[in-house]
């Protein structure tokens, strides 16, 4: 069965409809990545998949008790404020310490239960977030413009660590990103939005749709080569 299933859906923001005709469905294990311009509709996508958001008209069915993971784009946390890692698992209901460590593990951080959260780097503090949304073991783990504040190699090493949890959880992972050609190489599958799902398939598939370009020129789909490149480790001259 699938995790969630959308058909025919419109989704309004304001009594405007924001996103029309939308046919989905997400399985389990699958990486799912949304792009699209700035208003296209990703977040309000998100918010139609999980329930936050009533479809205008169309369907949506979900899983019976599907459990949702969520890593938002950032938290603010005051600085001055001393709080440990492991304490900020425990908020806003205490997890027991097997929990805690194990979702540490999976997130990437296990070494950090006793840092300050205030200490953290920018990526440690995202596998932070990510351990805290993994707590639940979710089946659906959404990242809504995770890496936003991280540079290239940050952002590539956070989603290799999306595919870990991927592995080790078997859950659906859907996420929200600008980062165009690091999120497609991490993808299974890419939805490219605008209003409603111009193109959607395989990275390679939707880099070369002409829906996509006309959206985002061809220029992202050289850097998804050279993302692979650096990342199969293959170190051959391509220049013949």
């Amino acid at each position: 069965m699938s995790l969630i299933t959308a058909s025919n859906m419109s989704l309004s923001h304001g009594g405007k409809i924001v996103l029309s005709d939308v046919d989905l469905t997400i399985e389990r294990g699958e990486i799912v990545t949304i792009v699209g311009p700035n208003g296209s509709g990703k977040s309000t996508l998100l918010r139609g998949l999980i329930g936050a958001l009533r479809p205008s008209t169309g369907l949506v069915t979900r899983k019976k008790d599907l459990k949702i993971g969520y890593v938002p784009q950032k938290l603010e946390i005051n600085a001055a404020l001393p709080l440990t890692v492991r304490r900020f698992l425990d908020l806003p209901n205490r997890v027991t310490q097997a929990d805690a460590i194990a979702a540490l593990q999976t997130a990437g951080v296990a070494d950090h239960a006793d840092a300050q959260m205030a200490n953290l780097s920018g990526g440690q503090f995202q596998r932070v977030l990510l351990a805290r949304a993994l707590l639940i073991k979710p089946d659906v783990l959404i990242l809504d413009e995770a890496t936003q504040g991280l540079d290239q190699p940050g952002s590539a090493a956070f989603y290799r660590q999306i595919e870990a949890v991927r592995q080790d959880l078997n859950c659906a992972v859907i996420m929200v990103s600008h980062d165009l050609h690091v999120v497609m190489a991490a993808s299974d599958r890419v939805l490219c939005l605008n209003g409603h799902i111009c193109c959607q398939g395989s990275p390679d598939i939707v880099a070369s749709a002409p829906e996509y370009r006309a959206l985002f020129g061809s220029g992202t789909q050289g850097a998804l080569a050279l993302y692979r490149h650096e990342h199969t480790h293959d170190h051959h001259d391509h220049s013949h």
